[in-house]
């Protein structure tokens, strides 16, 4: 954990909305929102707990009731990210007549959202790689989610056989691994998704 212990005692985010009183929601929303533009304007460094607190009008206790550390914010900022990505993917089903041309659409409308606020995707990654315990279970229910839109891809709506449920594992370790080496400034956008679709090729072509 990168700050104060956690203080919790209420109001936490992995309660559904609805169980949230109005003012709870919109005190997370402005929580959020404020760790968002720290984010986007300085990236990882830039979202310390007493900033977001203050940035949103909250105190720092009250902050510690809904999260844990910046981690658990960024984390939480992810997955509204999947939601939206899961919504786009529901309305507009991605395209191609391959199972490579549709996980790559995937691939290429994920990539892109990410890469296109790199401040902000930057900070999103380091708290999904930082290996906090109190995030780990988030961070895994991110990989299922991105790993069930990779499969859905891969097998068009038919039921997937053993080989495509591996090679989407694979496939999105790739991929997030490749996004780790964006981050670092190891290579650009274009790389990641180059880097994807020739294992693409060689686990579902191959």
């Amino acid at each position: 954990m990168t700050e104060d212990a956690d203080t919790r005692t209420e109001g936490t985010p992995e309660e559904a909305p609805t169980r949230l009183a109005a003012s709870q929601v919109k005190r997370l929303r402005r929580i959020v929102d404020a760790a968002s533009r720290l984010a986007e304007e300085g990236g990882f460094e830039a979202v310390r707990l007493r900033d977001v607190a203050e940035a949103s009008g909250v105190a720092l206790g009250t902050l510690y009731r809904y999260f844990r550390s910046k981690e658990d914010i960024l984390v939480f900022l992810l997955a509204e990210e999947i939601d939206t990505l899961e919504k786009v993917l529901e309305a507009r089903p991605p395209k191609g007549d391959t199972p490579r041309e549709r996980v790559m659409s995937v691939f290429g409308l994920t990539t892109r959202a990410l890469t296109g606020r790199p401040h902000f995707a930057r900070a999103l990654l380091r708290a999904v790689s930082a290996g906090e315990p109190e995030t780990t279970v988030k961070v895994a229910a991110f990989h299922l989610r991105i790993g069930k839109l990779v499969l859905d891809a891969l097998s068009g709506g038919s039921e997937a056989d053993e080989r495509l449920r591996n090679a989407a594992i694979i496939l999105q370790q790739v991929w997030f691994a490749s996004l780790v080496g964006w981050t670092g400034g190891l290579h650009d956008p274009k790389a990641v998704l180059a880097q994807v679709d020739e294992a693409a090729g060689l686990l579902v072509e191959g």
